[in-house]
C-alpha cells in the first residue's frame, strides 16, 4: 500500500509541477532544477539516515521504526489533494524533501529486515523475491490507476493507500523482539574463509553498535565479512547502472525514437510487469534450486545485454522488445538482499539492509553526475564518434563490472559458521 501511494503519484508529478510553477509554458528550467535538487538532497538524506533507521530497528523493534516512515509518507500527498497553487505546491515540496529522507528508503529498509527476522535461511530468498515483486505490482497498478483518476483523485488515492499500511501495520503487523530481549544472537559477520581474530571486536566478546552508528562503525561493519563487503560493491555498481538508467536513457529514447509520455509509460509497464512477474514466481522457484548467487550474476548479465541491445538500435520497436529483459535484471537485488541477510545475526538485519541502501543511495546520486553530461554529449553534433548509444552502453557496463566481485560471492549460512559468539547489551 506504501509503494502504491509512491507510484500512483509519480506519473502526475511533472504536470502538476509545471502547472503550479510555470502555468500554460510547455518548458519550465526552474521545475527540472527544483526537482533534480530534491533527488539530490532525498539521496543525501537517505545515506546517512538509512544505517541509523536500520540500527535503531536493531534496538528497539521493528515495527516501532517502521511507524516513523510509513506515517511520514502520508503527510506530503495530504497537501496537495486540498490544492495545487504555487503556494501548496512549495509546501509540498518542503515537506516530500523532509519525509522522503526517511520514508523512501526506511520502508524497504525495516520491511526487509522484518522479513529476515521470519523467515529461515532456506525460504527467505523467495520471501524477500515476493516483497519486491510486491513492490513492482504496486508499480504496475499505480500506472493504470493513473490512467483513469483525475488529478485530485491521484493524490486523494495515494493518501488513503499511505493511511491504510498505517493502520493495517498497527492492527497485525506482530513487532520483533527487542536486541536487548535476546538471549543468544548468531555471529556478527565473522569471516567465513578465515579463522582470524576481528579487527575492530574481539572474537570473544563483540558489542552492537551505538544507538546511532558512527561512520566509522559502519566501515568496520563492512570489514568483518569479505562476502558482505562484495555485495556491498555490487549493490554500488547496480544502483550506479540504474540511476544512469533513469533521466538519461529516456533522454537518448527520446532523441532517437522521438518516445512521448505514453511511449514511455509502455516501456516502464512492460518492464514492470516482467519484473513483478520474475519476483513473485521464479525467484522462490529459482533460489532454493540454483542459489542466489547464480541469479545474482544472470541478472547483471541481463542488465548489461538490455543495454547494450538498446545502445545500438535503430527501429522503434526494439526498446520494446529489450523492456522483456528485466525478467531477469528484477532478480539482482532481491538475490542480494538474500545474500546479506543470511551473513549476519539476527540483531544486525536493520543496519545490514540499512547499509546496503545507504551505499545504493550514493551511488543514485553519482551517477546522473556522469551519464547526464555523456547522454548529453553523445546526442549533441559535437559528439568524439557517431554512436549516439554510447552512454548507454557505458552504463551496461557498471552491470557488467559488477560480475566479476558478483561471481566472487560465496553464501556461507549460519549454520555452517565455525565459531559462535554472544551478544552483551
Amino acid at each position: 500500500m506504501s509503494q502504491l501511494a509512491i507510484f500512483v503519484v509519480t506519473p502526475a508529478m511533472p504536470d502538476v509541477t509545471m502547472t503550479a510553477l510555470c502555468p500554460g509554458q510547455d518548458e519550465c528550467s526552474l521545475a527540472i532544477y527544483l526537482s533534480g535538487f530534491q533527488q539530490a538532497i532525498i539521496g543525501i538524506g537517505l545515506v546517512v539516515m538509512m544505517p541509523i533507521i536500520g540500527n535503531l530497528s536493531d534496538v528497539y523493534g521493528r515495527k516501532a521504526l517502521l511507524t516513523i516512515p510509513v506515517t511520514l509518507s502520508i503527510i506530503p500527498p495530504v497537501i496537495l489533494t486540498f490544492r495545487r497553487t504555487k503556494k501548496f505546491y512549495y509546501v509540498y515540496y518542503v515537506l516530500k524533501t523532509l519525509t522522503g529522507m526517511i520514508s523512501d528508503g526506511g520502508i524497504q529498509c525495516v520491511a526487509l529486515a522484518y522479513v529476515a527476522d521470519h523467515m529461515s535461511q532456506a525460504k527467505r530468498a523467495s520471501a524477500i523475491g515476493i516483497l519486491a515483486g510486491v513492490g513492482s505490482a504496486a508499480f504496475v497498478c499505480g500506472t493504470l490507476a493513473d490512467h483513469f483518476l483525475s488529478t485530485s483523485q491521484i493524490f486523494l488515492v495515494a493518501t488513503i493507500a499511505s493511511m491504510i499500511a498505517a493502520v493495517y501495520m498497527q492492527i497485525f503487523l506482530e513487532n520483533t523482539a527487542c536486541l536487548k530481549d535476546s538471549i543468544e544472537q548468531q555471529p556478527i559477520l565473522i569471516n567465513e574463509m578465515e579463522d582470524t581474530e576481528l579487527d575492530c571486536e574481539t572474537a570473544t566478546n563483540i558489542k552492537v553498535f551505538k544507538k546511532v552508528p558512527s561512520l566509522k562503525d559502519i566501515l568496520c561493519f563492512l570489514k568483518k565479512s569479505a562476502t558482505f563487503s562484495l555485495a556491498a560493491s555490487v549493490a554500488f555498481l547496480n544502483s550506479f547502472a540504474e540511476g544512469g538508467e533513469q533521466a538519461p536513457f529516456q533522454y537518448f529514447l527520446k532523441a532517437r525514437f522521438h518516445f512521448k509520455k505514453d511511449n514511455f509509460a509502455d516501456v516502464m509497464l512492460i518492464a514492470n510487469i516482467c519484473s513483478a512477474t520474475s519476483q513473485l514466481l521464479l525467484m522462490p522457484m529459482l533460489a532454493p534450486l540454483i542459489g542466489e548467487e547464480v541469479l545474482l550474476c544472470l541478472g547483471l548479465t541481463a542488465g548489461f545485454t538490455n543495454l547494450l541491445i538498446d545502445s545500438v538500435a535503430r527501429k522503434i520497436w526494439v526498446p520494446y522488445t529489450a523492456a522483456l529483459l528485466p525478467v531477469f535484471t528484477s532478480l539482482v537485488k532481491p538475490s542480494l538482499q538474500s545474500i546479506v541477510s543470511k551473513q549476519i545475526g539476527p540483531s544486525e538485519q536493520g543496519i545490514a539492509q540499512g547499509c546496503i541502501s545507504s551505499i545504493s543511495s550514493i551511488a543514485n546520486i553519482l551517477s546522473p553526475f556522469v551519464y547526464s553530461p555523456l547522454t548529453a554529449l553523445f546526442l549533441s553534433e559535437k559528439a568524439p564518434f557517431p554512436y549516439p548509444g554510447f552512454s548507454i552502453m557505458c552504463i551496461g557496463l557498471a552491470w557488467l563490472i559488477a560480475i566479476i566481485p558478483s561471481a566472487m560471492i560465496k553464501v556461507i549460512h549460519s549454520s555452517r559458521l565455525k565459531k559462535v559468539v554472544t551478544l552483551e547489551g
